[in-house]
């Protein structure tokens, strides 16, 4: 009886089970009241949002055992653009009338136990229309456990198969069964989304976990009602919120929210019946992708005639961007490949034939139709160059951007693939590498997309590789480059076959096709790391391979992310390395990989950490004459961005070029990365062809036997490439080339032959009679898009797009005196004057688009960020060339009235518009001018949701109240700058405005809310008129023809009279305690530099004898400054010990130095070198007063009276003293503002020079001065910087960037330390500790930086000895001499 008790319980439990979901009984039509809308914005108030909102009726009647019929009754479509929630959504009754057909066309669905399983359709209802039936079926699925109440599962549903939690509880008293449904969109089993232009970068998991750029979650509420012929749904509701923001969600995040709800209303007593049409299976309740994807959410188009619309925004762009690009061709840009995407191949055909023959409208057919990037566009291209009808440079800059930017499908990879055997392509090098390289990124792509891709796309390549193994080395490298770039895992097996040590084939391939299978492997390891790991590690442990295969293998093992283990392999096999190139490589890459910031890569910089603990610091003192790895990285986490950058340096022992130099960038954004480009370079041909030059011979003899080598490289049919170049772009190699023998012999003999000269001839004749060329190029500069399906069943799309017009126009006309007869020859133009006149005015518009929002075919609802930028530089020149007399002039003539040279505007708004209303759409400014706010409504959206979802989500949907009600106004910032140029009549000026959303959240996102303008234009100056600028160049004996103002000593001894009044003025009214108000002439204030010249001498000869002094007073003079020293680090806090400032109060520099102008006098009376130079500059001031100019230039304004006004620039050479005096002086009658620069070599180990500037160069002055000595016994170099007196703007400059300087320096390992040093003086001193390492000191006035032991990239030629015998003479290494008598051999 017990066992007829459970069992009769158990079914009863059963059959209540099976009641709790929905139930639609025979015979009867559930009435349903649907509402639906998708709105986004930002999270607070009073800001503009837009949206879709859906009302209709739902009826649901059962047609079959578990199959019922769906159709939506009196639906209504209503649109929203506008302040939240003031406004209100309007009806779009014109897309509403256009869809009514497709919208109440019933459809079928099965449904057994509230799972919902295939839906049926007419072929009539487009795929966009049957998602919003799929939103609808979304509230219907429903995973009910009668025997538990809070559960969680992977549940299918509209936005994919997700992790859906449940909880259950009943309402007694209502006899109800309330159910809660909540679902993390971020932890999904499959998400349905769709990613344009992403193929090429790498999900960043780590990244993720430090922040989000994306956040999605929904949750729903249902109320049921068990009865007896079921349970009935009475009411269900739902929202769901998506945060987007690329840098984090956590400094602020736009939002797409989507609610429904759906209330019971009746139940008839008809059968709703389905329409007499073919319902065909059209999948699941989950979202299909339809025409949305051929739809850019920029803008909504209308397309009636495909091939009418394209020829008419053709024409546009032909007709308005030919002088200048119009700022709007981007955006006429984008609509043309809109376009473009949806017409058929008979539209290109039709198009081409039109006008092929319009050189304007067939440049621009050519360059927009590759970037529609479909399957139709490549095989237009393909065609059209296979029939001949495209010159060499058409043909491959059409197929270049056709195979790029096609879109990945197996009719496109059938395409290229059909283009290998075509006998065009293979006779045109570049073309064969441009298809054979686009054909592995193809497949690359297309395996992204779909992970289970067969390994049929990539064993043509296989066959490929093997054939050309036994013939043709170039073809087998070029095959492994393929298959590097399609990074199919079935490759390596076939790239197996090539690898030394492991394939048998290898053995008889040269080192670059090694390198070249090891490199293969690298995109396999982003798919298949462990598989990679096992076969880089082996390469890496056999030391009988050469060392630039094993370097390879390991930067293909860091790659992978190594976990710790192998990376402790890695260093102990260190240990035990012969080869000091693998030590030093694998060492630095670890060293280097320690100070990693970016989170994908911080397990390894750990594990690294740990290596270097095991390895022994004597890989520390190898020099970069071994191979080297450098990496560096930033990373910023609060925006989910950063930088990386690596180089690998490959060398080996026995050569002076290194075998081979990568350097590659990766970029981190939204929680992706992507490898931007990579460049390397072999050099391993360059280095057998040099191998027999001598390395200490001299320039000549050198120079010799490289032409020599080269001539016999050249001669040698089996002589391997001088060297060869690759650059990859997002991890795909899209160009290489080898300098080999036949392409240098290609290069000469087109260089020295009769076509090289006639073009020459020809361009030249064109010159001469005048030219005008116009040129126009579109960029599809980026187009990344995701589309993320929403509970409603409208696509909400995440996008980026930019799009540049770049136009310039140009007039070339050349005149040459006297005239060219007509058998000219080139020579002849270097003795004629030549003067060119040239109009050029290039142009860029760029637009850049930032959307998100829903866009479908039908209606769009975007929040839309846009930028356009304007750039247009007009100039006219005219320019003349003397090459005989040394003569080169340059004139800037005027344009007229005012020119903007650069306009940018930004804007974000809220647009709503449908398809079939283009006229009534709705655009609203994000920030309006002012917002009414409560200052409690300030408070995150998301944290009401959150309490909302844990109540009731109509709770969310109230407004919080509060009492304190404050108008607050967007912050408005205008700027206006200008600078005026008086001298040359120029008036350039810069306006700022901007308006953003910062004063409801200072962070990044709101920032750029709202609307930002910025404008540059140049105008004529104030006053008179300007003709022009010349800028004349004078060379040689006839440049002191061209001096104006002569500046002389002359001068200088002149009173500066009434002409310096303002000068003077100048230095009574400036602020300061050494202000003077004395009236001395100039020669007064001549003595009175020359006394502080003179104390800075004797202060400068103090020094200099100091530290060249015997060893007691160096001893006196080491002790008394290094008391000093203590006293000031008592009183400062020095981060530098006792010892250390011992040791470098030792560093007592001895020059090298002896005055050879003045030899007796230095030895006589121990002058230091400052007086030598002073003694020469107080000979001649200016040079001019005994020597001609070496150069002249001046820039002058020429003025509508004739008044001179500009700058002049003067270059003197004075051999005699080893002097160059440069003078840079004001054309102005009464402007004796200058810059004087003068500098002399005092001897083969010293150089000064002196900077003099202000009025006459007396204002302020700077002494610099650079020298040779020893410090100890270590050979150094010393630079020193003096000063007087400098401006104050240059003050406050050097103050600013102290304090910077001395936070950084501890980041690169600077030692510093506060202590009193010289007075206006900075010095530098390099010492060579060793011939691969430095010690630097640097001294401030209040500073000492140094660092020991600083390594450098070369060898310092110290310390080397050599023995060398001429005639019977013999040196040793110890310069040693001996006579050797050389017995002569009699026979």
């Amino acid at each position: 009886m017990t066992v007829i008790l459970l069992a009769l319980t158990v079914a009863l439990a059963a059959c209540h089970q099976t009641h709790l979901a929905p139930q639609f009984a025979d015979g009867k039509t559930y009435v349903y009241k649907y509402e639906a809308f998708v709105m986004g914005g930002l999270p607070e108030e009073d800001l503009a949002r837009t949206g879709v909102k859906l009302l209709s009726k739902v009826w649901i009647s059962a047609q079959a055992e578990n199959t019922y019929t769906l159709k939506l009754v009196d639906p209504e479509i209503l649109e929203f653009s506008g302040f939240w929630p003031k406004d209100d959504f309007s009806r779009a009754t014109k897309i509403t009338s256009a869809l009514a057909a497709q919208l109440t066309t019933p459809i079928k669905f099965e449904y057994f136990n509230g799972v919902v399983g295939k839906v049926f359709a007419p072929a009539g209802v487009s795929e966009t229309v049957l998602n919003i039936y799929r939103g609808v079926l979304n509230i219907f699925q429903l995973n009910i456990k009668k025997t538990q109440n809070v559960y969680e599962l992977q549940e299918p549903g509209t936005q994919g198969v997700c992790k859906t939690h449940y909880l259950l509880s009943e309402d007694a008293k209502d006899e109800l069964i309330l159910l809660t449904k909540s679902k993390d969109l971020n932890k999904c089993q499959k998400r349905i989304m769709k990613n344009i232009g992403l193929t090429h970068t790498e999900r960043c998991v780590e990244c993720e976990a430090r922040g989000n750029n994306l956040k999605a979650a929904a949750a729903s509420n249902y109320i049921i009602k068990e009865t007896s012929t079921g349970a009935l749904l009475l009411n269900a509701s739902g929202i769901e919120i998506i945060q987007f923001f690329p840098l984090n969600i956590l400094n602020g995040a736009a939002q797409m929210e989507a609610r429904q709800n759906l209330t019971f209303l009746e139940i008839k007593d008809t059968r709703s019946a389905p329409i007499s049409a073919e319902y065909l299976h059209r999948g699941s309740v989950q979202y299909e992708f339809g025409n949305e994807l051929l739809q850019t959410p920029i803008q909504l188009l209308r397309i009636s005639n495909v091939e009418a619309q394209v020829i008419e925004i053709l024409n546009d762009l032909v007709t308005f961007n030919v002088a200048k690009v119009h700022e709007d061709a981007p955006l006429k840009f984008l609509e043309l490949i809109q376009l473009l995407r949806v017409a058929r191949i008979e539209s290109f055909e039709a198009i081409w034939n039109q006008f092929k023959a319009k050189a304007d409208h067939r440049h621009w057919i050519l360059n927009v139709i590759p970037t529609a990037g479909t399957s139709a566009a490549l095989r237009f291209i393909k065609e059209k160059f296979l029939a001949g009808e495209l010159t060499l440079v058409e043909s491959t800059q059409a197929l270049i951007s056709s195979i790029y930017m096609v879109t990945a499908d197996l009719e496109a990879i059938q395409l290229i693939q059909s283009m290998f055997t075509e006998k065009k392509i293979q006779e045109n090098r570049v073309l064969r590498e441009v298809v054979m390289l686009g054909y592995g990124t193809l497949v690359s792509k297309y395996c992204v997309e779909n992970p289970a891709c067969p390994a049929e796309l990539v064993r043509p390549i296989h066959e490929l590789a093997v054939r050309a193994n036994k013939t043709d080395v170039e073809g087998l490298i070029s095959a492994l480059k393929v298959l590097g770039n399609a990074g199919h895992p079935s490759s390596l097996k076939t790239i197996t076959k090539f690898l030394p040590g492991i394939g048998r084939a290898a053995a008889d391939l040269p080192l670059r096709a090694h390198v070249e299978a090891v490199q293969a492997m690298r995109n396999i390891a982003k798919r298949e790391p462990k598989m990679i790991q096992d076969m880089a590690l082996q390469l890496f442990m056999d030391k009988t391979l050469h060392s630039e295969v094993r370097m390879v293998a390991a930067i293909v093992l860091f790659e992978t992310k190594l976990p710790m283990g192998l990376v402790i392999t890695l260093a102990n096999n260190l240990l035990t390395e012969k080869s000091l190139q693998v030590s030093s490589f694998v060492y630095s890459y670890m060293k280097s990989m320690t100070r990693n910031t970016t989170p994908d890569l911080a397990s390894v910089a750990s594990a690294c950490n740990v290596a270097l603990r095991i390895l022994s610091p004597k890989f520390e003192r190898l020099s970069y004459r071994f191979s080297r790895s450098l990496y560096v990285d930033t990373y910023h986490d609060p925006w989910m961005m950063g930088a990386a950058a690596s180089a690998f340096y490959i060398n080996d022992a026995a050569t002076v070029l290194p075998r081979s130099i990568v350097a590659k960038a990766r970029s981190y954004l939204a929680g992706a990365y992507a490898d931007v480009v990579e460049l390397g370079v072999r050099t391993e041909g360059m280095q057998e062809v040099f191998k027999e030059v001598p390395e200490n011979a001299d320039r000549m003899t050198k120079m010799r036997q490289v032409m020599k080598a080269l001539s016999e490289w050249r001669a040698n049919p089996s002589s391997r490439p001088l060297a060869s170049i690759y650059v990859k772009v997002f991890g795909q190699e899209i160009a290489f080339a080898n300098i080999e023998r036949a392409v240098v012999n290609q290069l000469i003999q087109l260089a020295s032959g009769p076509a090289m000269k006639t073009y020459g001839t020809e361009s030249l004749d064109a010159l001469l009679a005048g030219v005008t060329l116009q040129y126009a190029k579109p960029l599809l500069l980026s187009e990344v898009r995701r589309i993320i399906p929403t509970s409603v069943g409208l696509p909400m799309e995440l996008s980026l797009y930019t799009a540049a017009v770049a136009a310039a126009s140009a007039e070339f006309k050349v005149t040459v005196s006297p005239p060219l007869p007509a058998d000219y020859h080139v020579a002849q133009l270097l003795k004629s004057d030549i003067s060119m006149r040239t109009t050029i005015s290039p142009s860029v518009a760029t637009h850049v688009y930032a959307v998100m929002g829903v866009n479908t075919a039908f209606i769009q609802a975007v929040l839309m960020s846009r930028a356009k930028v304007h750039t247009i530089i007009p100039a006219k020149i005219e320019a003349r060339i003397d090459i005989i007399k040394g003569n080169f002039k340059l004139q800037l003539l005027p344009l007229e009235g005012v020119s903007k040279i650069a306009a940018a505007r930004v804007g974000t708004f809220a647009i709503a518009r449908n398809v079939e209303d283009l006229a009534a759409a709705k655009i609203t400014p994000m920030v309006p001018s002012a917002v009414e706010v409560s200052r409690e409504a300030f408070s995150s959206k998301i944290s009401r949701m959150a309490s909302s979802l844990a109540n009731s989500i109509s709770a969310s949907s109230e407004i919080l109240q509060g009492d304190a009600q404050s108008k607050l106004r967007p912050k408005a910032i205008q700027k206006r700058m200008c600078v005026e140029s008086l001298t040359f009549g120029i008036k350039a000026c810069s306006e700022l405005e901007s308006r953003n959303a910062t004063f409801i959240k200072d962070c990044p996102l709101y920032s750029m809310i709202g609307e930002h303008s910025f404008l540059v234009e140049i105008s004529p100056a104030a006053g008179p008129a300007i003709e022009r600028i010349d800028i004349e160049i004078q060379v040689g004996e006839q440049a002191a023809e061209k001096i104006i103002k002569v500046i002389n000593t002359s001068e200088e001894d002149e009173p500066l009279g009434d002409k310096n009044v303002l000068w003077k003025l100048k230095k009574i009214l400036s602020p300061g305690p050494k202000n003077r108000t004395s009236s001395s002439s100039s020669s007064s204030s001549a003595n009175t530099s020359s006394s502080r010249s003179s104390k800075s001498s004797s202060a400068s000869s103090k020094s200099s004898s100091s530290s060249s002094s015997s060893s007691s007073s160096s001893s006196s003079s080491s002790s008394s400054s290094r008391s000093s020293n203590r006293r000031s680090s008592l009183s400062s806090s020095s981060r530098i010990t006792h010892r250390t400032k011992q040791q470098l109060n030792a560093w007592n520099f001895t020059k090298d130095h002896i005055h050879q102008h003045d030899l007796s006098r230095e030895r006589v009376n121990g002058s230091s070198s400052a007086y030598s130079f002073e003694t020469i500059y107080n000979k001649a001031k200016y040079l001019s007063d005994t020597i001609n100019p070496a150069v002249t230039i001046l820039i002058r304004a020429v003025r509508a009276d004739h008044q001179v006004q500009g700058y002049q620039v003067a270059a003197y050479v004075d051999r005699a003293n080893e002097r160059l005096q440069i003078v840079f002086a004001s054309l102005e009658e009464n402007n004796n503002w200058r810059i004087c620069a003068d500098g002399v070599k005092l001897s083969d180990y010293k150089i000064m020079a002196k900077l003099a500037w202000g009025l006459q160069c007396k204002e302020y002055k700077t002494e610099i001065t650079a020298e040779t000595g020893c410090i100890g016994k270590d050979a150094a170099v010393r630079m020193k910087i003096t000063w007087e007196k400098l401006p104050e703007s240059m003050k406050r400059f050097a103050k600013r960037l102290s304090e910077p300087l001395s936070r950084y320096t501890k980041d690169f390992g600077i030692t510093q330390a506060k202590v009193q040093n010289v007075r206006n003086e900075i010095k530098l001193s390099v010492s060579a500790a060793s011939e691969k390492t430095l010690n630097v000191v640097l001294k401030t006035p209040q500073r000492t930086f140094y660092k020991l032991g600083v390594a450098i990239p070369i060898s310092l030629p110290i310390g080397e000895a050599e023995c060398s015998m001429v005639k019977h003479m013999l040196t040793t290494f110890k310069k040693r001499e001996h006579r050797i008598e050389i017995m002569e051999d009699k026979k």
